[in-house]
């Protein structure tokens, strides 16, 4: 029986992946901003003995994040912590930047959001040596998209976190899992007006995300061909990378908040 904490699980990805997750038995708290979105995906995870706890909280608000997260482990145990909500923003029409504000609001919830998520329960787990820690990046971190600098650093920025926090905290008996994927059939997704090769359904990544998860694999990434594609672009000379980025670059919608 998993009891864990999952952040931006009122939609997308961390909504399907609460549904994977969430096992008989066992216990969840689910936090976004909309308690309203939250309520109806609670209602849904009719599992077997389980119990689901919501809570309305920006991530951002870093004293929030930690009451809620430390009074659930005292109640019991975390198991697993998953720090899944992200937001993005980009090029508007005829190629205008990305805002300032929207950029720093990226920053803000991508990365300190994560840091709020993690931070609470991670001296518990290292007093308990035991634990698993899960960050989701995005593909995007190796090789940012021309119309997207702002989510682009971002990811880059949790995939370098998550990468040290792995070997930093090994030796205390904790997991650390970092999750890449590529285009997933999400709201923010939809977002995105250019072209997103391979994209994947999300009920399709929230499977493959949890068997890595369950696996307790160090690198979650996928799908493997434009992975694949990625991993050469940032292996490339700037000129060239350059070159063949630039058909994805697209305007991107403003958040729907």
């Amino acid at each position: 029986m998993t009891r864990f904490v999952l952040t931006g699980a009122s939609s997308g990805i961390g909504a399907a992946l609460a549904a994977e997750l969430l096992e008989p038995g066992g216990s969840a708290l689910l936090i976004a901003r909309s308690e309203t979105k939250l309520e109806g995906i609670a209602d849904r995870l009719t599992v077997s003995g389980a119990s689901v706890e919501t809570r309305a909280l920006d991530v951002t608000d870093a004293h929030e994040m930690d009451r809620a997260l430390t009074a659930f482990d005292a109640h019991a145990p975390v198991d697993l912590v998953i720090a899944n909500a992200g937001v993005s923003c980009g090029a508007g029409e005829d190629g205008r930047p990305e805002s300032v504000d929207d950029a720093r609001r990226v920053i803000a919830v991508n990365v300190l959001g994560a840091l709020n998520t993690i931070s609470p329960i991670l001296p518990a787990m290292r007093a308990r040596r035991a634990g698993h820690l899960v960050l989701v990046s995005s593909l995007a971190a190796l090789r940012p998209l021309p119309s997207m600098p702002a989510y682009g650093a971002s990811k880059a920025a949790l995939r370098a976190y998550g990468t040290a926090l792995r070997g930093a905290e090994r030796r205390h008996g904790i997991t650390v899992t970092l999750v890449c994927p590529g285009f997933v059939t999400t709201p923010m997704s939809q977002r995105h007006l250019g072209v997103r090769p391979f994209e994947v359904p999300v009920d399709v990544a929230a499977r493959r995300i949890a068997r890595g998860v369950r696996r307790r694999q160090a690198l979650v990434t996928f799908p493997w061909p434009l992975a694949l594609l990625t991993w050469l672009g940032a292996r490339l000379p700037p000129h060239l990378s350059d070159r063949m980025i630039a058909p994805f670059a697209a305007e991107i919608l403003p958040e729907d908040r």
